[in-house]
């Protein structure tokens, strides 16, 4: 969505879930950015754009998405946080700064509970701290089978999808967020990702009682029009986590860093660079 994927260059890291793509670029203090379900790591290239002339920016495509080694069996969130500590191994950097959305957000949590030597700051973006509901469970299980009885991912899905990641906001603003979403989610490899939505969406642990054993300073950031993980989710996902701040933004929803990057880079840069008193509070 902007020339920072010129900034960037390609490789692969050899983690515990397979080969990973990452995207690397800038010098200064490491921050690494994993997305959301479906998505990959350019979905994070209008908030790295605006740290890349201050910081190292990783952006990675999760296991079995985008340019990373398909997936063939489920996996934990524990295995997802020993994959964050194989790609820093793999680029030879001792700790980083962890920016997550969704999957990511909830793996920037284990990952900061578990490795509290390789993390500095954390932004957990529209997650939670919870098990999945039967709702939600029920959603997913229903998008698969919808997914295999079509043969991959068809414009009944698409929509289900952009449905489930976009607000008002953005559908009515931003057709290019719209056209970025509705492309990654085309390009998908449907037997790949299953396995990752099977094990971030029904398998997904509760871990509230993990976070407790987090001490980095954690920012939490919600989408007042994600319905997917609607503000009260993030609010509990806050009070899990010590010390932990929240914020709220207006006016996105399920992927605030693709729906309003200026504001997340901000926000993103305020928290980690600054003091975090900046990034604080509600909106």
């Amino acid at each position: 969505m902007t020339g920072i994927g010129d900034q960037l260059r390609e490789q692969t890291v050899d983690t515990v879930l397979g080969r990973v793509r990452v995207q690397v670029g800038g010098t200064g203090a490491p921050i690494l950015f994993w997305p959301s379900l479906l998505m990959t790591g350019d979905m994070w290239h209008g908030v790295a754009d605006g740290l890349v002339g201050r910081s190292q920016v990783v952006l990675v495509d999760p296991p079995g998405q985008g340019g990373s080694q398909a997936l063939t069996g489920m996996f934990s969130f524990g295995d997802c946080a020993r994959c964050v500590v194989d790609i820093l191994d793999g680029l030879g950097l001792d700790r980083a700064h962890f920016v997550g959305n969704s999957w990511g957000g909830m793996i920037g949590g284990t990952f900061a509970a578990t490795y509290p030597e390789r993390i500095g700051r954390a932004v957990l973006m529209n997650c939670t701290a919870g098990a999945a509901g039967v709702r939600q469970r029920a959603q997913f299980a229903m998008l698969l089978r919808l997914a295999k009885w079509s043969g991959g991912i068809g414009p009944v899905l698409i929509r289900s999808v952009l449905k489930a990641f976009l607000g008002p906001t953005t559908f009515r603003e931003r057709p290019e967020v719209v056209a970025h979403v509705r492309s990654a989610v085309k390009s998908v490899d449907i037997q790949s990702v299953s396995w990752a939505v099977k094990s971030v969406v029904p398998a997904r642990p509760d871990q509230r009682a993990l976070f407790a054993d987090i001490r980095t300073p954690v920012l939490v950031v919600a989408g007042a029009e994600d319905v997917t993980f609607p503000p009260r989710e993030a609010i509990a996902m806050a009070d899990a986590i010590p010390n932990s701040s929240i914020r709220v933004l207006d006016g996105v929803a399920h992927l605030a860093g693709l729906e309003n990057p200026r504001l997340v880079s901000t926000l993103v840069d305020g928290f980690v660079f600054g003091d975090g008193e900046s990034a604080a509070g509600t909106t």
